[in-house]
């Protein structure tokens, strides 16, 4: 949430290289289109949210989920998602579910910054603001994925961190990983029975 210019964050915090979710959205849509022999309609996004958060471990209650995406200049609208204008549809609103409030904020690198940095330099804010007690983080792991656990070693205390992506991590006993698929695969509205 913002307020008077200044980011104040929740207790759960959600943050999201958007470039990198819609690319793997994508590959995976086209994928298993073949897979289950029909046209995949776009990604649910509040569903991905919601399957994020469970795969995070956070159940079903009164939360507040702060969502934070960044992006960059050249991707400003995520294709695979709906909605997923990132500066018309995803910015300072809100959705109730299950889980709690979501509430989605999106940010791009000044012209100082590039998308890595700028995540990166999130990760870190995020992790060292002592309000945030879960974090779940879903970067680019083929660009800066492996900068991570470093970031996390120096993070004390959070009760949960938990990266999601498509390759796991080095193990470490200061994050857990979890594969990103499966939440991708729910918003995509592909069954179980169909794979």
């Amino acid at each position: 949430m913002i307020i008077n210019n200044e980011l104040k964050f929740a207790k759960k915090v959600i943050l999201i290289d958007a470039t990198y979710i819609n690319k793997v959205t994508k590959d995976l849509s086209q994928h298993f289109e073949q897979v289950v022999g029909r046209k995949l309609p776009k990604a649910d996004l509040p569903i991905f949210l919601e399957c994020v958060a469970m795969d995070a471990a956070i159940q079903p209650g009164e939360h507040t989920l702060q969502v934070l995406f960044v992006y960059d200049k050249q991707h400003l609208v995520m294709e695979a998602f709906n909605p997923g204008d990132l500066k018309k549809d995803l910015n300072d609103v809100a959705f109730k579910s299950q889980l709690g409030e979501f509430q989605l904020n999106t940010f791009e690198p000044s012209d100082i910054a590039d998308r890595e940095t700028f995540f990166l330099e999130s990760v870190k804010l995020v992790a060292d603001a002592k309000e945030v007690k879960h974090l779940v983080v879903i970067p680019s792991e083929t660009e800066y994925g492996d900068k991570l656990p470093e970031i996390f070693e120096k993070v004390d205390g959070k009760e949960s961190i938990y990266v999601l992506g498509m390759n796991p991590l080095e193990a470490s006993d200061k994050f857990r990983w979890e594969m990103l698929g499966y939440a991708v695969l729910q918003a995509l509205g592909i069954r179980s029975d169909e794979i």
